[in-house]
């Protein structure tokens, strides 16, 4: 049981956030609870997503590791296409 709960601590995530007010995608990974780091979005920081307030959470995926979901941000980003995120996300929809 010990090791279950271990393995769900390590959890690693690549994450799409959205703001319908500025019609943006933002890309990012961490290997912290995924909602937390929503929060710490939100709230008020320095950064791209500072002065929004209505990003959503809207495609993640899960890693082992923080170097898995890194990787997997960068190739995300690397698209530099708005309709091949969108695909992604639909995709994982269906």
């Amino acid at each position: 049981m010990v090791s279950l709960f271990c393995l769900y601590l390590l959890m690693c995530y690549t994450y799409i956030l959205y703001s319908e007010t500025i019609d943006k995608f933002y890309i990012g990974h961490t290997c912290e609870n995924i909602d937390e780091r929503l929060r710490k979005h939100l709230s008020n920081h320095k950064g791209f997503t500072a002065n929004i307030k209505d990003w959503k959470i809207i495609y993640f995926e899960t890693f082992e590791n923080k170097s898995l979901a890194y990787k997997r941000e960068l190739e995300i980003k690397s698209w530099k296409s708005k309709t091949k995120i969108k695909k992604l996300i639909y995709n994982s929809a269906r």
